[in-house]
C-alpha cells in the first residue's frame, strides 16, 4: 500500500508541469516498467556482500518533441521525460534500497515502422535506506551518505502492439555515489534487464520541419569562475572548499557540437592536512594545480553538456600524484553573455568533487 500511495504522488508530480499548457497530453506517455539485474563486481568486496539480484521497477512520463524549432529537428526530434524508479541491491541488511527521481533526455537512433531503438541519458537525485556506519553498518564501504546523485543510461527497444500502447526492453545502467561529499564514496553501479509498457495519452503531433540553420563555425571565449567541496577521502568529517578559474576557445566544428581548447588554475585547501597525514613534504603552493584540457561540447538550445580532458602542467597535483583530470559539465544559458553551471571535476574514473560556477561569454 505504501508503494502505491508513492506512485499516486508520482504521476500527480509527473503530470503537474503540463496541466496549464494547451493539449497538455498530446505527445505525453506513461510508462511503467520492472526489471532484474546485479550490481557489478567493481570491487571484491561486492562479491561478499551481494547475496541476490537487483530488481528495478519504475514509473516514468515521456514528452515528445514535433519539430517546433530546428534544434528538435536536427536531434531527430528527441523526447524528454521524469522517471521515479525503485531498487533493491543484492542485500538489504548492508546495502539496502534505493529510491531515485531524474529527468532523462531520449534520442531515436532508429525508426522502422512499429519498431524503435532509443538511447536515454538521465541524470538526478537518489537515496538509500541504508549507508555506512562504524558501528552498526562497517561493511557497506560503498556509501557513506543518505542522499545521492543518480545517473543513468540506457538502451531501449519499443514495439507498437496496439494504437496507443507499446512493449519495450532495455539494457539499463545505473551509477549512485556522494560526488565526494561525504566518506565513503566508492559508489554502486548497477546493470539490469528491464520490460514494461508505454502508454500515450494523448494525440500525436505531426513532424514538421522548419530546416536546419547555416553552419557558423564562429569563434566563442568564456571565462569561468566556480567553488565546489570535498571530504577528504580519509574517513574524516572534515569538508573542504575548492575553487577554479578556466578560460576555453571553442569553435562550432558541427552544428550541434563545439570543440575547445582551455587552461584551468584549481586552488583544494584539503591538500594540506593529507599531504601532513600522509607524511609528504607540503609547501603552500601545493593546494594549486594548473592545466590544460581540451572539450567537446553538445549543444541542445541553451543547454550543453562538455567532457574536458585535461593534463596538470605548472602546478601539479601532489597528493596521489594524478597526471591528467577530467571533467563533467552542464551548463545553461541564461543570456547571450552569462551562464550558470555544474560540473564533476574527477580522476579519469576517480571523482574528486563537485562544482557550481558561472560564465562569462566574450
Amino acid at each position: 500500500m505504501q508503494i502505491g500511495r508513492y506512485f499516486l504522488l508520482a504521476i500527480l508530480l509527473l503530470s503537474s508541469p503540463f496541466i496549464h499548457a494547451q493539449k497538455w497530453h498530446d505527445d505525453l506517455e506513461i510508462g511503467i516498467d520492472q526489471g532484474i539485474g546485479y550490481v557489478l563486481p567493481e570491487y571484491r568486496f561486492f562479491n561478499l556482500i551481494t547475496q541476490d539480484y537487483a530488481y528495478n521497477y519504475e514509473l516514468s512520463l515521456l514528452k515528445k518533441s514535433s519539430g517546433k524549432n530546428s534544434w528538435e529537428q536536427l536531434y531527430n526530434y528527441p523526447a524528454y521525460g521524469l522517471r521515479i524508479m525503485h531498487s533493491t541491491l543484492g542485500n538489504n541488511e548492508v546495502l539496502g534500497k534505493v529510491w531515485g527521481i531524474y529527468p532523462y533526455f531520449q534520442l531515436t537512433l532508429f525508426n522502422y515502422r512499429k519498431f524503435q531503438l532509443n538511447s536515454q541519458i538521465g541524470l538526478g537525485y537518489s537515496r538509500v535506506n541504508r549507508k555506512y556506519d562504524a558501528e552498526t553498518n562497517f561493511l557497506n564501504v560503498a556509501i557513506g551518505s543518505y542522499g545521492n546523485a543518480h545517473f543513468n543510461a540506457r538502451l531501449i527497444a519499443s514495439y507498437q502492439i496496439l494504437d496507443r500502447l507499446k512493449l519495450r526492453t532495455a539494457l539499463n545502467l545505473d551509477h549512485f555515489s556522494n560526488a565526494n561529499t561525504a566518506e565513503p564514496n566508492l559508489g554502486i553501479n548497477y546493470l539490469t534487464w528491464m520490460s514494461g509498457l508505454s502508454y500515450s495519452i494523448g494525440e500525436s503531433s505531426p513532424k514538421q520541419k522548419p530546416g536546419l540553420p547555416e553552419k557558423s563555425g564562429y569563434l566563442e571565449q568564456e571565462l569561468m569562475f566556480s567553488v565546489g567541496g570535498k571530504r577528504s577521502r580519509l574517513l574524516s568529517s572534515d569538508f573542504y572548499r575548492t575553487h577554479g578559474f578556466s578560460y576555453e576557445l571553442r569553435k562550432q566544428s558541427f552544428r550541434a557540437l563545439h570543440l575547445g581548447l582551455g587552461a584551468d588554475l584549481f586552488y583544494d585547501t584539503s591538500v594540506k592536512d593529507r599531504m601532513k597525514k600522509e607524511g609528504k613534504n607540503y609547501r603552500s603552493q601545493d593546494q594549486f594545480q594548473s592545466g590544460l584540457h581540451i572539450s567537446q561540447t553538445l549543444v541542445y538550445q541553451r543547454f550543453s553538456l562538455t567532457l574536458q580532458e585535461g593534463i596538470y602542467l605548472g602546478f601539479r597535483e601532489k597528493v596521489e600524484n594524478h597526471r591528467f583530470y577530467t571533467r563533467g559539465i552542464a551548463k545553461y544559458k541564461v543570456k547571450e553573455h552569462f551562464a550558470v553551471r555544474i560540473a564533476m571535476k574527477s580522476h579519469l574514473h576517480i571523482l574528486d568533487y563537485p562544482e557550481i560556477g558561472v560564465g562569462w561569454i566574450l
